[in-house]
């Protein structure tokens, strides 16, 4: 299938002063306050809005797995998000819960373990799960995939990547075997043009552990989960980005954001009516297990007026 691309432009920033200044600006499009005073006309953000596939297109497909990563292909998107733990054995890998029961077989594997942690299991052992067929029948014998799989499939497919680090305390060290790995292939640590998705975020609820990864990949936009209070924004002002979940957040609290000069994808939005509310509110994009339906959401919101800053400015005497 023919992934489908949304591309909004950037506008630059400039202010027009009267109807003949703009007639002297190729291309620009000035708009007009009810007063007769022109305002101007800008995004916050050279890249384009995106909808990150939340897990994959996990509304579609198991969460964290390589069919869930092809099924955001499928759909157009081209970033994908997922988290990472690591196994006994010390081999990352893609999984949400710190315990393997809800989204595997594990119970029926190894019915008599003390234990169903991720940590608790090796490699070997994950690889005998089944992480597919609790989301549905068709998905059955879908294993949990390592990083380094997952790397594989998505630079196979093209996608960039909203990494987490999922509870990075259980696993001492995870930033920087992350860091390592991420290193050894290069790519990753490519910017993308600035018209196109960013390549490759790092993001944690650990705000410590973000400081470490950025530290350990300093060219890497790394990202604040969660609502950073406002009073606080100015602390991290060595992240580009702070995502929080949507229902804490308002228009007000994107805008301090802005201010601050870092970016905001809000998570995990999946009804179409509040990813319009979001995206009026001026946010970067956001995070969905339905990327078909963000991809639609975004497509309608290019389509209308760009934003405005209304700034106004007196209108000039006509001199004859």
């Amino acid at each position: 299938m023919q992934r489908i691309g949304i591309v909004v432009a950037a506008v630059s920033f400039f202010v027009v002063t009267s109807a003949s200044a703009s007639s002297a600006m190729p291309g620009a499009d000035p708009r007009w306050s009810e007063s007769g005073s022109a305002v101007t006309e800008y995004t916050t953000s050279e890249r384009p809005l995106i909808a990150v596939a939340h897990r994959g297109a996990s509304g579609h497909a198991p969460e964290n797995t390589l069919a869930a990563l092809d099924a955001a292909y499928q759909m157009g998107a081209e970033t994908v998000e997922v988290d990472v733990q690591r196994t006994e054995d010390g081999v990352l890998v893609l999984i949400h819960d710190t315990t393997l029961e809800r989204t595997t077989d594990v119970e029926d594997v190894f019915p008599d373990r003390d234990s169903y942690h991720v940590s608790d299991f090796t490699m070997e052992e994950i690889r005998r799960l089944d992480a597919g067929s609790w989301f549905d029948s068709s998905f059955k014998g879908e294993p949990v995939p390592t990083f380094a799989q997952a790397l594989d499939r998505m630079e196979e497919l093209d996608l960039n990547l909203f990494l987490e680090l999922k509870e990075p305390s259980l696993y001492p060290g995870i930033e920087q075997e992350i860091a390592d790995q991420l290193t050894e292939r290069g790519s990753w640590l490519e910017s993308n043009p600035s018209g196109e998705p960013r390549r490759l975020v790092m993001q944690s609820f650990d705000w410590e552990a973000v400081r470490r990864s950025k530290d350990l990949l300093p060219s890497v936009p790394h990202a604040l989960l969660g609502r950073v209070p406002e009073d606080r924004i100015q602390e991290f002002s060595w992240a580009q980005m702070i995502n929080p979940n949507h229902n804490t957040i308002d228009a007000t609290y994107v805008e301090r954001v802005h201010e601050a000069g870092m970016g905001i994808m809000p998570y995990t939005i999946n009804e179409r009516s509040r990813m319009d509310t979001v995206l009026d509110w001026k946010v970067d994009g956001f995070i969905t297990d339905y990327p078909d339906v963000g991809q639609e959401a975004i497509a309608a919101h290019s389509r209308k007026s760009p934003p405005l800053v209304r700034i106004p400015i007196p209108s000039l005497p006509v001199t004859r």
